[in-house]
């Protein structure tokens, strides 16, 4: 295992728009409204755990349901495309259950809001790119400003403003559609070739 100031701070970024905790600072207050209450830190934790259960087991248990990673990490592509028009064009393409008091921060706050599918599918097309502790101390990096951005969520908002808020999720919308362009266009050609 390598550590490398570069891979980290890549994968970091491109962990951070496909979570886009800031962009999802809308639905975290819609949650917060409807359930009454988010508990940051247990939301937090379990995300971590599920996205570094991901990044050491993923790829071993797509293998085992029979799936290649190229063929997954097409598949997750078309789920970065959903997620990145959904933040740019402002629809709902996905559906949310309602939240209740004892589950909301666990379902759908830890999963799927912040490791949902496209985190998923992220980390294992970075574990093709990039060396594994780089990716987990990008992977911790991300829970923290995580549970930072959910301790202060109403502050943000209120910093921000709705054009604000409204503003980033566009731009990380866009910069989630390039990240599923390629994804989809360096895996395609490995299932194609």
């Amino acid at each position: 295992m390598n550590f490398s100031l570069t891979e980290t701070l890549s994968a970091t970024m491109i962990l951070f728009a496909v979570i886009d905790i800031i962009g999802s600072i809308p639905i975290i207050l819609d949650i917060k409204k409807k359930s009454g209450v988010v508990y940051p830190a247990k939301a937090s934790l379990l995300a971590l755990i599920l996205m570094l259960l991901f990044l050491f087991v993923g790829e071993k248990l797509i293998l085992f349901i029979g799936i290649d990673v190229n063929s997954f990490a097409v598949a997750g592509s078309f789920i970065l495309f959903a997620l990145a028009f959904e933040m740019i064009l402002g629809i709902d393409i996905f559906n949310n259950d309602d939240a209740t008091p004892k589950t909301a921060s666990i379902v759908p706050l830890a999963f799927p809001i912040i490791a949902g599918a496209g985190s998923m599918t992220t980390i294992l097309s970075l574990r093709a790119e990039f060396d594994s502790i780089n990716i987990m101390i990008a992977i911790i990096l991300n829970i923290a400003l995580v549970y930072v951005v959910l301790k202060l969520t109403s502050k943000i908002e209120k910093a921000l403003g709705r054009g604000g808020v409204a503003v980033l999720k566009k731009v990380f919308g866009i910069i989630l559609l390039a990240i599923a362009v390629k994804l989809f266009s360096s895996n395609i050609k490995v299932l194609f070739s």
